[in-house]
């Protein structure tokens, strides 16, 4: 629905070109997915501050734990190519309703951005949720809360 974009964008401070390439970039994302055991594929995308989009996919392994979401798998990319300062996250599945992203990736994602920031959601047909990272882990733990 063009007017939830356009709404969605308003929002969140994002451009319609920018909502555009998280959509593709994270449904891209999920054709590089490996799920031989789940057959559940997860794209994902990161905006940063500076334009640059980071994308990730599900790596799955045959000792199901040590699996990495693609959230983890395009967050561990960002960081360790230099990248700090994140604006969105847009996450793909092939299910409907949309899929948010785990427990475990939702504490990764607080390590690194802000509680506002915002995390589009999308579905098979390219419906979409959006929450802030505050709404999908309420009174969260973060690095400003050790000591120094």
């Amino acid at each position: 629905n063009p007017a939830d974009v356009l709404r969605a964008c308003e929002t969140y401070s994002i451009t319609a070109a920018e909502f555009d390439a998280l959509h593709s970039r994270s449904r891209s994302a999920k054709t590089t997915a490996y799920c031989p055991y789940s057959q559940f594929r997860v794209g994902a995308s990161i905006l940063t501050y500076d334009g640059a989009y980071i994308d990730g996919a599900n790596v799955e392994n045959a000792s199901y734990p040590v699996g990495t979401c693609a959230e983890r798998v395009a967050f561990g990319k960002a960081v360790t190519e230099g990248h700090k300062k994140f604006k969105a996250l847009a996450v793909a599945t092939d299910i409907n309703p949309p899929a948010s992203p785990c427990g475990m990736c939702r504490q990764f994602i607080r390590e690194f951005c802000k509680l506002e920031m915002p995390i589009f959601m999308f579905d098979k047909d390219g419906a979409f949720v959006v929450m802030k990272l505050e709404q999908l882990l309420p009174l969260s733990f973060g690095p400003e809360a050790l000591p120094p």
